[in-house]
């Protein structure tokens, strides 16, 4: 066990909150729409391979783009109507589109039921930032307010495209939108292992989506987050989530076990310290030795003061050595913000998947970080579940 771990046990054993085991959940589906492509073995493999995903802009608008690289999914719109339809989308922005996508491809490659239990949770920043800055301009440029399309509003609401999903696929349980930023994919999954937990849900789509557009890629490149080569992406990723039992009581195979979902605030500490301590605390709660970690999933990669931060916090967790395989996916699809904690995991899975069985019994974690001082720590493994075919567009055809 690593200094951290068991500074993290101590800790909580000290306090009188000795952290318990929790109830494995399964990952029985996964779907994905990225400027890598729209499979999460594709993702991967241009993760693995140091590929970047298509800088193609066009079809975006007539605004001006700041002199940076960007990543952005190739003719979503072709896309979109192979596998969704052309029927009632024309009112739909770039985030509900995304979303409804990869959401499509994690119902197409479930095998289990969708019944009304069946629920979406969003990892999201403000929603659609292209809507609601062309709304808000709209106010402006016309004479009075009540001229301003009303079709627009929708795409302005937060939840816009939680809402969609649920609608389009008839997905009738619980519904929730949690604005989480750099940390909204983990912070879904506690959600969505909370809700499961308690009986609100039998099984969960959860994920994260974010567009790229010429107002969040302006904001990134004048805010100085970003190092000078770092490109802004976009892209969305949902996973199937289901309690693991179930999953084992109904003879069926999973992707992948959660076994931890772990997120604080840095405080007093620094962010280092922090990341270090929330990895050890979901380890204990996963029955994890740090040696069993064999992959690592990183969600800092391009950002200035916290890249190294991060990789230094892994490594102090996990006895002062990075696993063999470190997973960048933003290096592939840029800084897609909110939805870059659901592409890691996403890639992560895919990357098990064109193992196939050697994969099994691997540990991985996931990390994410926040200037504002968030840190969070997902655990994965592949034990008992077996690695069976992942869903999504393409994925075994």
């Amino acid at each position: 066990m690593s200094s951290a771990t068991a500074m993290v046990a101590a800790e909580e054993v000290a306090s009188g909150h000795a952290l318990g085991r929790t109830a494995a959940l399964a990952v029985t589906a996964v779907g994905v729409a990225t400027p890598a492509g729209l499979d999460p073995v594709e993702l991967a493999r241009a993760v693995l391979a140091g590929r970047q995903g298509s800088a193609d802009t066009e079809g975006l608008g007539d605004e001006a783009l700041p002199p940076r690289g960007a990543r952005v999914v190739p003719e979503l719109q072709n896309a979109f109507a192979e596998h969704i339809g052309r029927k009632g989308n024309r009112h739909l922005d770039r985030t509900t589109r995304l979303g409804l996508l990869a959401c499509q491809f994690a119902l197409e490659g479930h095998t289990g039921p969708v019944g009304p239990r069946t629920g979406v949770v969003l990892g999201t920043s403000t929603g659609s930032i292209r809507s609601s800055s062309e709304y808000s301009m709209e106010t402006l440029r016309q004479d009075r307010p009540y001229l301003v399309n009303p079709s627009l509003f929708p795409n302005t609401v937060m939840n816009c495209a939680a809402g969609q999903i649920a609608i389009r696929h008839g997905l009738k349980g619980v519904n929730a939108t949690l604005a989480g930023g750099h940390l909204a994919g983990v912070q879904a999954l506690r959600y969505a292992r909370n809700a499961l937990r308690q009986g609100h849900a039998d099984r969960l789509l959860v994920g994260g989506v974010e567009e790229y557009c010429a107002q969040s890629a302006w904001g990134w490149h004048r805010s100085g987050a970003l190092g000078i080569d770092a490109p802004v992406g976009e892209g969305a990723a949902f996973l199937m989530i289901e309690p693991a039992a179930a999953v084992h009581a109904a003879g069926r195979r999973g992707l992948a076990r959660i076994l931890a979902c772990e997120t604080a605030f840095a405080g007093g500490r620094g962010l280092g310290d922090a990341l270090a301590a929330v990895i050890g605390a979901a380890l204990v709660r996963s029955g994890k030795d740090p040696a069993e970690v064999q992959a690592v999933s990183l969600g800092s990669t391009g950002q200035r003061g916290l890249e190294l931060v991060e990789q230094r916090a892994v490594r102090a967790a996990l006895g002062g050595r990075l696993p063999q395989r470190v997973i960048r996916v933003k290096d592939t699809v840029g800084e897609c913000f909110s939805s870059g904690g659901a592409l890691q995991i996403a890639a992560l899975l895919g990357a098990w998947q064109d193992q196939g069985a050697a994969a099994a019994g691997e540990t991985a974690v996931v990390t994410a970080v926040s200037q504002e001082g968030q840190v969070g720590c997902v655990v994965l493994d592949t034990n008992e579940l077996g690695t069976g075919e992942l869903g999504a567009g393409g994925l075994g055809d």
